[in-house]
């Protein structure tokens, strides 16, 4: 029971990656139309560029005053959470049923 709860876990992670998938690339457009300073400060590649993930992790899109940049990132931003507290709690429960078999 314990390891079919970790894989529903993971399936959460698997849909935070769909929303990510939706909502990142959106905010990405909507920096270089509207905020192509700090769109530039994300890197060429920022779509999977760590540090621009770990920039819409700790909301630092905030500092545009955009709503319609909030709009975007924030949702992305929630997805990213899922993903990553969806394996995490997948990791503990496995953890968990080889630790008590």
């Amino acid at each position: 029971m314990i390891l079919f709860l970790a894989l529903l876990f993971v399936a959460v992670a698997i849909a935070g990656f769909c929303a990510l998938l939706i909502f990142w690339p959106l905010t990405l457009v909507h920096l270089r139309d509207r905020h192509p300073q700090l769109h530039a400060s994300l890197g060429e590649a920022a779509f999977a560029n760590p540090a621009a993930l770990w920039w819409v992790l700790r909301g630092g899109y905030r500092s545009a005053g955009d709503r319609n940049l909030d709009g975007l990132a924030t949702p992305a931003r929630v997805s990213l959470y899922t993903i990553l507290l969806g394996l995490a709690a997948a990791g503990l429960l496995w953890l968990w049923s080889e630790a008590f078999p």
